[in-house]
């Protein structure tokens, strides 16, 4: 007898899988989510990782994109515990003369505090803000489809299209300025001369300005626990400690959402796929890994510029020239000695993250995919470099090479956490032409592995829920 259609589930409690979940639950399906971790969350856990009282994120903190996620925008998350906090500055970046160059929620604090620059970034940002809503709304899509707004694709694409150092250079003439765009467009894991490297240098500047660079209120678990609560009065089900092997466990349902890589997809089908598509799941291409460490500190960091205590996120790396070289190296095998610093201090702004008095902070640099080098020497140095009496405040630290990552949740594959290299042409086909849909009827894909890619903004999962559906109403 075949499975029920309406009996679906999701391999994966990540925010796509749980995206995807409750996406089917609306739809009227009844509908299981298996999760092989004691604790759900995928990416977006957290975990008393160095000391009692001390609460880190395991994996991401910082998140502009799922503050402006149409996906998490529909469902009714601050009903369900979801707050948001907003750093007075959304990221700061110093620089060794002691100042630091800083993204605010205003745009014209922005333009005013770059400068001899503003002018400039304000023609190449404010256009993508005062239009965010379409141009978010065609990013976060397929980009095969057929562009809504094309005028603005065009606008956005003739800046992000290009390799983000020679952008920076021919729009920006003060080290400041060009560090910044550097620093968000580092997030990308592409090497700075990359094509397609200035995109996330755009969209993450431009989204400060609408939405911020939020924390959510007791950390980034927050953001799964509130998907999982509203998955769960919809009727939905959650079964933690369930690894699925074998889409052989899963004969009852009739429809199978997996918040999986390519490889993983691949071992949980085996035979089921054909030897053509189960060969392009198995030379799918990861990114860079991350080197990460969690620290418990006696006090706030000591940043030279005062201005950087009011930032959420501070990239830690210098000049666009520096960063770049420090990027450069994850095409090989051996991690910069001067890394790209990506920190975090919630605390500074959440008192729930640490005891009275005492504090958090997290950071990670890129490292090539699968290095075993340990790189808490060198990320100290860079922030103290910084920050002089640093290391003084450091009660605790907990590091995680790209091997932890991995066994910590399996989707993180060499430590790569956007799951899967974003080259152009691999995001575009992402992970193949048939992006959530699989030659299995019923089977799709839905992690961060297939469009619009990484980033806690549930939108893989709400695509490939829509496109099963989709695919159920055309069998009907």
């Amino acid at each position: 007898m075949a499975a029920d259609r309406n009996n679906a589930c999701v391999i994966g409690s990540g925010p796509n899988g749980l995206t995807a979940a409750i996406v089917l639950a609306k739809a009227g399906l009844r509908t299981t989510v298996f999760e092989a971790q004691p604790t759900m969350g995928g990416g977006v856990r957290s975990a008393a990782l160095t000391l009692p009282g001390f609460v880190h994120d395991v994996c991401s903190a910082v998140h502009p994109l799922a503050a402006a996620s149409a996906a998490f925008a529909s469902f009714p998350l601050a009903q369900h515990g979801l707050k948001w906090i907003q750093p007075p500055i959304a990221a700061a970046h110093p620089l060794d003369n002691g100042s630091a160059a800083v993204l605010v929620r205003s745009l014209d604090e922005t333009c005013v505090g770059l400068e001899a620059d503003g002018a400039a970034y304000r023609r190449a940002i404010a256009p993508l803000v005062e239009r965010w809503s379409e141009l978010l709304a065609m990013i976060q899509a397929p980009l095969l489809r057929v562009p809504a707004h094309p005028w603005i694709l065009a606008r956005f694409g003739s800046i992000a299209f290009w390799p983000s150092t020679a952008v920076a250079r021919r729009l920006f003439r003060t080290e400041a300025a060009r560090a910044l765009f550097a620093g968000n467009a580092a997030h990308s894991f592409l090497p700075l001369e990359a094509y397609g490297s200035a995109s996330f240098g755009c969209l993450l500047s431009a989204a400060a300005h609408v939405a911020g660079w939020p924390i959510p209120r007791g950390g980034a678990q927050s953001i799964a626990n509130a998907l999982a609560s509203y998955f769960e009065s919809l009727g939905g089900r959650i079964i933690p400690n369930q690894r699925i092997a074998s889409l052989g466990e899963l004969q009852e349902y009739g429809m199978v959402l997996c918040d999986v890589t390519p490889r993983q997809f691949a071992a949980i089908a085996g035979d089921r796929l054909p030897d053509g598509f189960h060969h392009k799941l198995e030379s799918y291409r990861y990114g860079p890994g991350v080197f990460k460490i969690d620290w418990a500190l006696s006090a706030p960091i000591p940043w030279k510029s005062a201005v950087c205590a009011k930032a959420g996120t501070v990239h830690v790396g210098g000049s666009l020239d520096e960063i770049a070289a420090s990027e450069r190296t994850l095409t090989g095998k051996i991690p910069s000695d001067r890394p790209f610093v990506l920190l975090a201090q919630p605390s500074l702004f959440d008192a729930s993250r640490a005891p009275a008095g005492r504090h958090t902070a997290w950071a990670y640099c890129h490292v090539p995919h699968a290095s075993t080098a340990d790189m808490t020497e060198r990320i100290e140095s860079q922030v103290e470099r910084f920050a002089p009496g640093f290391r003084g405040c450091i009660v605790a630290r907990h590091t995680m090479t790209p091997a932890d990552l991995e066994r910590h949740n399996a989707n993180l594959v060499g430590g790569d956490i956007t799951g899967g290299a974003l080259d152009l042409r691999q995001l575009i086909l992402r992970p193949t032409r048939l992006f959530y849909r699989t030659p299995i009827p019923g089977v799709y894909l839905c992690s961060a592995s297939t469009p619009p890619g990484g980033a806690v903004h549930g939108m893989c999962g709400w695509h490939a829920a829509h496109t099963a559906l989709g695919d159920l109403r055309g069998a009907a």
